[in-house]
């Protein structure tokens, strides 16, 4: 006898729970609708919000499941039972913070509107998995709600991942050669995003415009729009596996994060003392004893699973992370899942300032400034609002003495008492990733006014290109939002090329490099420091500025400048070789690692890094085998959101909305997001007619 594909699914399910389970997806697919628009974006709608996240976790499944599954085995530190026994001390990391049990109670004790939508959103996943018995999960093969409590924030590197795995390795095993992948960090392209909000006193349409514009790893994020009869109606980019818009707008509002470099963590050099039945630490005039225990990680092998098991320290500051100068480090981060799930999925249903207001006083954002609009005409710029209370006389950008009780957190500051901008008379507001103080220009906060520790950043290139656009102008329009957004200027080599051509002018004329550099130096003189695709000063500045190192004599910048020539020269045929041919865009596979080939087909990006202070950015570099550079990072999702009676906006995402290489919607938004073309969103169903693809059921 045969049997069905999908009646060998239900048999695999715990015999006690498979029709019960089953009988329940398919009511909750009953209650879903959802349209795929012609760009393959869905657009889910249901009665509740709990339809809603099944039908959107069912569309991300169909989508891209792998990337679903591995965002959530990394944030169950699980990635090595995929991978195997490279991906040991990340697990590790993750473990220290997160434990199953402890998560499980969380999610036992959260309310019970909140735990509806954990469970539609296992639902929504485990019914994929059951209606698509072909698909074959690395490692989790049935959801638990409880599993959403453990990546609730939405951010591609949180605080977890700021602890440095050679190191953690170090303390904790044996320290191994850093792997060669992912391994080029001499010019690692900065992470961020960029977010301008415009007052309707600055627009055209007297309208609050948004642009939002985050700078992560291509493909990391989807697009959707959520909508229920319950008051959500959120459109934007999603992080894989979540179930809330993540930087996006509803009919009313509209929200923006960036990374921020406040400061929302901190490390203890601990003095510890080992004794016969354990290891203490000091604190104050007394020792307390560690708590130890046992951390099993288990990691995949050519003959089946194998466990590396460690003995982890812990202080009531954190657990041990490292050593330095012969003593133990901890880690003290925010920790709390339930707080920050309900932040960012309320954030979505915000109607306007005050509500938003209201959602950030949970406190539970420690890694994103965001910038805020609304169709009341609001406009700001908060601060993370997880920002622990200090003693001000300690230095909070090293670590500090674990054992003076002085150094405790004291509470956390309210956003009153951070560095916030609402409604400035400057009429806009902005954030590159840089200190919050020139967020408005003349309106921004005072530096002098807080703790060193809430921002201890800089200005960067990007913030005085961003301030240079928005100083200067007062009728924008969502057409011209965007042109700021693709803004070609490069305000870093203001700064970088002057030394250069101080250095060639100092040059004797009889000297080699003299002639040789002549007509490059006269391309860079004459260049308006603006990128194009057809651009050769383009690429000489860029290619330069990565060759030459920080604090470079000026013999050794023309060196570099001479070098870069060369093997443009090597690899081109010509040193005059323009932007675009060299800075490409290119998705051959869904794999989440991208490979790259010269020989497959790849599109120009006139943008550049963001470095250079570019606000569109590409983050590129050569691979093994390449003579051409590919991106894989910088501009992802980017949108721009007009504000009004109704509201309006345009956006593209990198490569499209599927992973699978065989899906029209794999690579179809690569022109555009090339060229900064951005589509029309479809807000509306009256939007949709005419250009929906498909409308169905979940399963169906």
């Amino acid at each position: 006898m045969k049997i069905s594909a999908v009646a060998l699914s239900l048999l695999c399910l715990a015999p006690s729970a498979a029709e019960t389970d089953v009988a329940r997806w398919e009511r909750e697919a009953q209650r879903v609708t959802i349209v795929r628009d012609d760009w393959g974006i869905p657009h889910i709608y249901g009665k509740k919000d709990a339809d809603v996240v099944f039908g959107l976790m069912y569309a991300q499944a169909e989508d891209d499941f792998n990337r679903v599954e591995t965002n959530y085995l990394n944030s169950m530190g699980r990635l090595a039972e995929a991978e195997g026994e490279s991906q040991v001390y990340k697990d590790l990391r993750m473990k220290l913070f997160v434990d199953p049990k402890d998560v499980q109670a969380r999610y036992a004790e959260s309310p019970s509107w909140l735990k509806a939508l954990m469970m539609a959103w296992a639902d929504g996943l485990n019914f994929y998995l059951y209606k698509h018995p072909e698909v074959k999960p690395r490692v989790i093969t049935r959801f638990e709600p409880w599993m959403a409590l453990t990546f609730t924030e939405g951010s591609i590197g949180g605080d977890i991942e700021k602890v440095r795995l050679p190191e953690l390795e170090a303390f904790y095993g044996t320290p191994t050669a850093r792997r060669a992948a992912g391994e080029d960090t001499m010019h690692r392209e900065p992470g961020g995003s960029n977010g301008i909000a415009i007052a309707p006193s600055n627009t055209a349409n007297h309208h609050a415009l948004l642009l939002i514009n985050p700078h992560t790893s291509h493909m990391f994020r989807a697009e959707a729009q959520m909508v229920s009869a319950e008051g959500l109606n959120a459109y934007g980019a999603l992080t894989w596996g979540q179930f809330f818009v993540y930087q996006g707008f509803n009919d009313r509002a509209g929200w923006m994060h960036t990374t921020s470099s406040a400061d929302a963590l901190d490390e203890y050099l601990e003095t510890v003392e080992k004794r016969a039945d354990g290891v203490y630490y000091k604190y104050g005039n007394t020792w307390r004893k560690m708590s130890a225990s046992s951390i099993s990680v288990p990691y995949k092998t050519a003959s089946g699973m194998a466990h590396k098991t460690f003995t982890v320290y812990r202080t009531h500051h954190g657990p041990v992370i490292r050593s330095a100068d012969g003593k133990w480090m901890t880690i003290r981060i925010m920790y709390e899942p339930v707080k920050a799930l309900t932040q960012s999925y309320t954030r979505t249903k915000t109607r306007d300032l005050a509500q938003f207001e209201k959602s950030m006083k949970l406190q539970a954002n420690s890694s994103n400034n965001t910038i805020f609009a609304d169709a009341k005409g609001n406009i700001g710029l908060f601060l993370v609002n997880f920002l622990p209370r200090r003693d001000p006389r300690f230095d909070w950008t090293k670590p500090v003495d674990g054992s003076d009780p002085a150094t405790e957190w004291r509470g956390l500051h309210s956003m009153e008492e951070t560095p916030h901008v609402v409604n400035p008379q400057s009429g806009w507001v902005y954030n590159t990733n840089n200190w919050p103080y020139s967020a408005a220009g003349a309106n921004s906060p005072k530096r002098d006014a807080f703790p060193s520790y809430m921002d201890p950043g800089t200005e960067n290139y990007r913030g005085i290109h961003a301030m240079r656009l928005l100083s200067t102008k007062k009728d924008f329009t969502l057409e011209s939002l965007l042109s700021a957004a693709f803004d070609s200027y490069l305000p870093a080599f203001d700064v970088l090329l002057p030394p250069l051509f101080a250095a060639y002018d100092q040059v004797g004329a009889n000297e080699p490099l003299k002639a040789k550099l002549r007509e490059q130096i006269d391309i860079l003189r004459a260049w308006d420091r603006r990128w194009s695709a057809g651009s050769v000063p383009t690429t000489l500045a860029v290619l330069w500025g990565e060759e030459t190192p920080s604090g470079a004599s000026g013999e050794q910048q023309l060196r570099a400048l001479a070098d870069v020539s060369d093997r443009l020269q090597q690899d081109f045929g010509t040193w005059k070789t323009p932007w675009g041919d060299i800075n490409r865009f290119q998705r051959l596979t869904g794999d989440i690692t991208q490979t790259f080939s010269d020989a497959g087909p790849s599109i120009p990006v006139p943008f550049t890094s963001s470095r250079w202070g570019s606000l569109a950015s590409l983050g590129a570099r050569r691979y093994p085998g390449t003579k051409k550079m590919y991106g894989t990072s910088g501009n992802s999702f980017v949108a721009v959101v007009e504000f009004g009676d109704s509201v309006r906006a345009k956006a593209v995402s990198a490569g499209g909305q599927s992973g699978d290489p065989k899906s029209a919607h794999f690579n179809d938004q690569a022109e555009r997001y090339a060229s900064g073309n951005l589509r029309d969103v479809y807000f509306y169903k009256s939007q949709l007619k005419g250009h929906t693809e498909r409308t169905y059921h979940p399963g169906r």
